[in-house]
């Protein structure tokens, strides 16, 4: 059952049941796999053999993307799905935090105390990705196994990838850098992450070995995980073999977390990440336990 495709004054009109199908099937996928951003949800929603789709376009009439975007939107409001299923990586409020004295800041700081993943591991590690919707998806695993993450934005500015340079020079002058990299594949995606690695490499110092991975989207995923695809734009001229274009979105998000973290988790040495919690909530318990002597009188 093919969704009527516009959601502006002149949209043609829905049944109900349709609305509910497509309801039920976007709280199924957030059930199963949240938060995602509405541009994740839209790919998902674009599969024929649903029994309600919408259509692959997010520009032009008709719009797929609008169609998701404005349900989204209802079903929030409505109490559906909770507001926070949904992430938005683009927009970010700025925060300050403060602490009621020095015994307060202890206790704050103590649940933020991380021990040394990669201390052992014989490589740095470091995530690069095309959009800032895909950095919302993957950030609570970069976060996890403490590794760098660099949302390029589309082709990278030059001072970010300076930065990123002087980070990898100071931290990896003995150990290689793994860059792990999740773009589109379309006429620019496939270029993007090769601008990036020639960046890096003109601010790296001689002796910096640096490898760079791709791990999304490849044409082989493609196919394994029978991924929407959108026509090329027929006026760039950039990587004419590529006639069919998949947005790192239309990968399902537990899978590209899954493809990342097995990435990840290959150059660290085994029971790292089990060890190294462990060891947190050793030294967790010590600062608290610092913050109540302190608070006893104890410590001065």
């Amino acid at each position: 059952m093919s969704l009527p495709t516009t959601v502006d004054k002149t949209r043609t009109r829905r049944t109900a049941a349709q609305i509910e199908q497509l309801s039920n099937q976007i709280i199924e996928v957030l059930d199963d796999d949240h938060p995602m951003a509405i541009r994740h949800i839209f790919y998902l929603m674009t599969n024929p053999r649903l029994p309600v789709s919408v259509p692959k376009t997010d520009s032009g009439t008709p719009n797929g993307y609008k169609i998701i975007q404005y349900h989204m939107t209802r079903m929030r409001r409505d109490g559906l799905i909770p507001y926070g299923w949904i992430m938005d990586a683009t927009r970010r409020g700025h925060h300050v935090y403060t602490y009621d004295g020095h015994k307060d800041f202890i206790r704050q700081v103590a649940g933020l105390y991380r021990a040394d993943l990669w201390a052992h591991a014989g490589h740095y590690v470091e995530i690069w990705c095309e959009s800032r919707s895909i950095a919302g998806v993957i950030e609570d695993d970069c976060r996890e196994l403490a590794v760098s993450l660099y949302p390029a934005g589309g082709f990278s500015s030059i001072t970010l990838a300076y930065q990123a340079a002087e980070q990898i020079n100071e931290v990896a002058f003995q150990v290689p850098a793994e860059i792990i990299y999740i773009g589109d594949y379309d006429p620019a995606g496939v270029l993007i992450d090769q601008s990036i690695e020639k960046e890096l490499r003109r601010h790296l110092e001689p002796w910096i070995e640096l490898n760079f991975h791709r791990i999304a989207i490849t044409p082989e995923q493609i196919e394994e995980y029978d991924l929407p695809t959108k026509p090329r734009k027929a006026k760039d001229k950039r990587s004419k073999h590529i006639k069919e274009t998949v947005e790192a979105e239309a990968m399902p998000p537990n899978i590209l977390r899954r493809i990342l973290r097995e990435k990840i988790e290959s150059f660290l040495p085994a029971d790292a990440l089990r060890i190294a919690k462990v060891a947190e909530e050793h030294e967790k318990y010590r600062l608290i336990d610092l913050a109540e002597r302190i608070e006893d009188g104890g410590v001065s």
